[in-house]
């Protein structure tokens, strides 16, 4: 979704439910507006009034945005808006339920009693490269030919090392990558892999895992932590709403 541009008050968007009703969440919105729903057809926006049209992304704004998110999915498994969607109104926000009813129920019904959890593995070592150099003869025989040597190694010899060891890094990325999938999958409804945030990382995996398999899910990471040694670091983190497997393209 993007949000239009006004001088009028608007309504935020912070995602949409299943059911036709109307109620409060308190003040729990961004800079403590008073949540609420806005219901059309079969489906409700969970929303909240705002003046200015253009939320910044600020930490305070960020938090409030998946405080809402956290606060719904005690009593329902909501679909998440992007941070900063802001409506012109209430029939903006009816129109947009009212034209996106048919998708919106099936993602609502793709996700239903299903959470996501997250979880990041990560090399827990000083020196990434270093590292690689002692556990990859070919890696640490290429470095040796360029820095053994009685001649100052080139920009294109640092850069074909680099491409190398950028190489090696993706190969046991998805190496690791099949390997903790392959444990965790049988508790989980789909698997996702986000791109790496930095070079120590992994893997960063979304799992869509059903709201009462929480446990075996968890039990299911400890048994592929058992795989690695005390080079590696396991973090995983959740419920969240399902962001990495709502696939919306609304019609504003």
């Amino acid at each position: 979704m993007t949000a239009k541009t006004s001088n009028k008050p608007g309504k935020y968007l912070y995602g949409i439910i299943a059911g036709s009703k109307e109620g409060s969440y308190g003040t729990i919105g961004i800079d403590g507006s008073v949540v609420y729903l806005i219901s059309e057809g079969l489906i409700s926006a969970v929303v909240s009034d705002v003046s200015d049209r253009k939320i910044r992304p600020e930490r305070r704004h960020l938090s409030a945005h998946q405080c809402v998110l956290g606060h719904l999915l005690e009593s329902t498994i909501p679909l998440p808006v992007r941070f900063g969607v802001i409506a012109d109104g209430t029939e903006a926000v009816r129109g947009i339920l009212s034209d996106n009813q048919e998708i919106i129920l099936e993602q609502l019904l793709q996700v239903a009693d299903k959470v996501e959890m997250g979880l990041h593995v990560a090399w827990d070592v000083p020196n990434i490269f270093d590292y690689f150099v002692q556990t990859h003869s070919e890696l640490r025989a290429a470095r040796d030919r360029l820095f053994n040597t009685n001649h100052e190694p080139t920009q294109n010899d640092r850069i074909e090392l680099g491409r190398f060891f950028d190489n090696l890094l993706n190969v046991d990325r998805q190496i690791y990558s099949d390997q903790v999938e392959g444990i965790l999958s049988p508790y989980c409804f789909e698997i996702k892999r986000n791109d790496c945030r930095n070079e120590r990382e992994v893997m960063n995996l979304a799992c869509l895992v059903g709201r009462r398999a929480q446990g075996d899910f968890e039990a299911s990471v400890f048994e592929a932590a058992r795989l690695f040694n005390n080079d590696f670091t396991f973090d995983y983190n959740g419920p969240w709403a399902p962001y990495n497997f709502v696939k919306l393209n609304l019609k504003l």
